[in-house]
């Protein structure tokens, strides 16, 4: 099938279900809700083996470029429906299109009452989360940034727990706030970027800043445009001090949407970090790569030491999702390319872990009926499934060698120690986030699961283990070979780096041998289809 159609139908079937889950009777609804989303999810996994793995092209076909349309036709407007696909932002796609129908089947017995309401803003959810992925027009990106706002607010306000609606409130007014700033800087870039009409195009702008043949973007302008797209993303993975909403919707949402903003809106912030603050200020990026640096570190440390202190389930995983996603940031802003590389690697292992531990700790949650630490002692006598893939989706979060969250951590950790933008003593005191995050987590598995017993709980059914199965096989596959996501992931990185550091001045990462699952043969370029401006 025609990579462009793919590409296409995985961002409107969900769209495509909204009108029929509101003609149709409510008891319909799921059943719409799972057909269009399992649909999507096919289209995503062909996409996905249509990708050239280990095809390397020039920084201006780095996309596999499917689709781009005119949007407003108004004279002097050059804003367009641009859509496509790189090694960054693949394995993001496939896990936008792997989590919904598994959120559609847990709700499929437990959401009762405004059922249209629920699995509308499922569908427009995923269509806001993967068209964010794909949108190479800024105007369009932000489209789909906001898109995924609302349907958020709702799942953590009427599906949530006894605070929801403060913690609602205070999702949206951060969210909000940091877009708002995005859309400035979006604003000012297309009315400059030519000087002939306004653009959005993403390309047309980066070829703009990079230029500057009209003067009209000297760095200290730079500088500001470049904190507009920096603070909105950092709201949104989050980053330390801008997370503090973040363990309260954690907390109080529901399961989809915690789900959704633990293993996919935080990827949105730290995509957005490469894609639209590295890419198009290289130079900004690099001179604020320190401050980012210390700020993520921060965030890890900080993030575990908070986890430890915690007595509620949820809230561990929101202060372990903080610490993460800190790395993270530190390997994309070490303009290296085994540790950008790590990072998006990264972002989908601890999507997958994460969305898993969420999944866990909900059916723990209808069993016990409490979200506390201090109810769940002794359990595994009595529930060995559970308790072994609780444990198990603990390991790969923690980083056990063989399971996901190893090896992105790894290349983050080894590029950051060389990095020519980060000194070396924050890669050093990241590096007890390692630590600190196998103390909480081994602490709060023992604490839930062994020693004396006091209470039981039933063991997972068939129909919950399944569920779980996705993401336990890509645990495994990302820790035992990671070399096809590498393959993918690779030559986007490094070209992004080897561009983002010449532009930066700073040294070049150019050893390719040296990233494991980067081939040193591969045949030649798979190019894309050139950009038409």
């Amino acid at each position: 099938m025609n990579s462009s159609l793919l590409l296409n139908l995985s961002l409107f079937l969900p769209l495509l279900g909204i009108p029929l889950i509101l003609l149709l009777p409510r008891q319909s609804a799921k059943v719409l809700a799972l057909v269009f989303s399992l649909l999507t999810l096919v289209c995503g996994a062909l996409l996905y083996a249509s990708f050239p793995g280990g095809a390397a092209g020039t920084h201006e076909v780095e996309f596999l470029y499917f689709a781009e349309a005119e949007w407003f036709t108004a004279p002097g407007f050059d804003i367009s429906f641009a859509i496509g696909v790189d090694g960054v932002s693949s394995w993001l796609l496939v896990l936008a299109a792997l989590i919904f129908p598994v959120l559609v089947l847990f709700s499929w017995k437990r959401i009762q009452g405004q059922e249209k309401l629920y699995y509308l803003l499922l569908l427009l959810l995923q269509t806001g989360v993967l068209g964010y992925f794909v949108s190479l027009d800024l105007l369009l990106m932000y489209v789909f940034f906001e898109m995924v706002l609302i349907p958020t607010v709702f799942l953590i306000g009427i599906w949530g727990g006894a605070e929801k609606q403060a913690a609602s409130l205070k999702f949206f007014v951060y969210t909000l706030v940091g877009s708002l700033l995005m859309l400035v800087s979006i604003i000012y870039l297309g009315v400059n970027a030519t000087g002939e009409g306004i653009t959005t195009d993403y390309f047309v702008i980066r070829q703009a800043l990079e230029a500057n043949a009209s003067g009209v973007f000297p760095i200290e302008v730079k500088q500001w445009l470049f904190l507009g797209f920096f603070i909105s993303f950092a709201i949104k993975t989050p980053l330390f001090p801008l997370h503090t909403w973040q363990p309260a919707a954690y907390s109080q949402s529901s399961l989809a949407g915690a789900v959704v903003m633990g293993a996919l809106l935080s990827k949105m912030g730290t995509y957005g970090f490469i894609r639209f603050c590295i890419e198009l200020f290289p130079e900004v990026s690099a001179s604020f790569a320190p401050w980012i640096g210390g700020l993520a570190v921060i965030s890890i440390i900080y993030g575990a030491y908070l986890a430890t202190q915690q007595k509620e389930v949820r809230q561990v995983i929101a202060y372990s999702s903080l610490s993460h996603l800190g790395f993270i940031v530190l390997g994309i802003f070490a303009f290296s390319g085994e540790a950008m590389s790590g990072a998006v690697l990264q972002m989908t292992a601890h999507g997958v872990s994460t969305a898993a531990l969420f999944l866990l700790a909900e059916m723990m949650y209808e069993r016990s009926g409490s979200r506390e630490i201090s109810a769940h002692k002794g359990l595994a006598a009595g529930a060995p499934v559970f308790a072994f893939l609780f444990v198990f989706t603990v390991m790969a979060s923690v980083g056990l060698p063989g399971l996901s969250g190893f090896v992105g951590e790894f290349l983050i950790l080894i590029g950051s120690f060389g990095s020519a933008a980060l000194p070396s003593f924050l890669t050093v005191i990241g590096t007890l986030g390692v630590v600190l995050a196998a103390v909480y987590l081994l602490n709060l598995t023992r604490k839930m699961w062994f020693g004396p017993a006091e209470g039981q709980i039933t063991d997972l059914k068939g129909a919950e283990v399944a569920l779980l199965l996705p993401f336990v096989i890509l645990m495994l596959w990302i820790g035992l070979n990671a070399t096809p996501f590498q393959l993918q992931i690779n030559p986007g990185t490094q070209e992004i780096v080897r561009v983002a550091s010449e532009r930066a001045s700073l040294q070049t990462y150019d050893d390719e041998s040296a990233v494991p699952g980067t081939p040193t043969d591969v045949p030649a370029p798979v190019a894309a289809p050139a950009v038409q401006h």
